[in-house]
């Protein structure tokens, strides 16, 4: 049988897009069109519009973002262009070709003053450059095209990229003694777990799907991540337990890590919806952490 369900996935070198690489031959009746920014700069409206235009695929999901959080601070115009600009001009053009568009946001679009799971109607007051840009593609993916579906996420790891499970493996490699900020909660975000559950709701959704429940496509906001709230120290001493690390970690307080940019002190999100709406179930953060690091050590052993 002639495969004819196309998905694009953009940003394909970060760490969800090769997640969702990984993940791809689990769904073996959708095509998979993945793009770096060589292969495609979201940013270029006549590029975009000719790629969709040729292709016709049925899903985008969009990864490509600008993610250097205190980087962003100094190249403002860098990460609005790419995290706000160009997701409206993607979000139009997958409007004019009916392609169905999944945008990944961020927890950062929260102030963190909140004492309980941030749901997804929660009023946004982003306090960085980074959580700024993204607020901005959020209202423009919704302006321009009213088929599009938000999925925020918070503290993303995979065995790919730059992240906090890699540092703190650097780091526990070479040094005995390791200071962690205890005074940020939020909840780990396993890209793989997010990969599945994207292209889960896709198959689900799709109108060929196999499954007797009915599930819709509903645009919207949604929040994702794993189960659990903790500190980044906590994060720390579950690496250190489950790396075997017999060095030191010691907590330590935002005042005395300052950043370029601000952090927000509590992010933690209210996953009730996705789960609710599309059937699809979170996994413990401390599950998803072990099966991370065990794939870091099969791949790197």
């Amino acid at each position: 049988m002639v495969k004819q369900h196309k998905i694009m996935v953009t940003g394909a070198n970060g760490q969800l897009g090769k997640e969702l690489k990984r993940a791809a031959p689990s769904f073996p009746r959708f095509d998979f069109m993945f793009l770096s920014k060589g292969d495609l700069s979201i940013d270029d409206y006549e590029k975009v519009t000719g790629f969709l235009k040729t292709n016709q695929p049925q899903y985008c999901i969009n990864c490509a973002a600008y993610t250097a959080v205190d980087k962003a601070e100094e190249e403002k115009a860098e990460a609005f262009g790419v995290n706000g600009l160009a997701v409206g001009i993607l979000a139009t053009v997958c409007k004019t070709y009916h392609t169905k568009l999944i945008q990944i946001s961020t927890d950062y679009i929260f102030d963190g003053t909140s004492t309980v799971p941030y749901k997804e109607e929660a009023a946004t007051h982003p306090q960085n450059v980074y959580g700024d840009s993204k607020l901005l593609g959020e209202q423009l993916a919704l302006m321009e095209n009213p088929e599009v579906i938000i999925i925020r996420t918070s503290w993303i790891y995979s065995e790919f990229g730059k992240n906090f499970v890699k540092t703190m493996l650097k780091l526990m490699n070479e040094k005995d003694e390791i200071n962690v900020v205890n005074d940020q909660m939020g909840s780990p975000t396993y890209a793989a777990d997010l990969a599945n559950m994207i292209l889960t709701i896709i198959a689900n959704c799709h109108p060929d799907s196999d499954r007797e429940s009915n599930i819709n496509w509903t645009p919207g906001i949604y929040h994702y991540c794993n189960e659990g709230a903790i500190s980044w120290y906590d994060f720390a001493m579950a690496i250190k337990e489950l790396s075997g690390y017999q060095g030191r970690i010691n907590p330590v307080s935002t005042l005395q890590y300052p950043t370029a940019a601000a952090r927000p002190p509590y992010s933690v999100l209210d996953t009730g919806k996705i789960r609710h709406i599309f059937h699809v179930k979170t996994i413990p953060w401390k599950e998803s952490l072990a099966a991370c690091l065990a794939r870091i050590r099969m791949n790197h052993s």
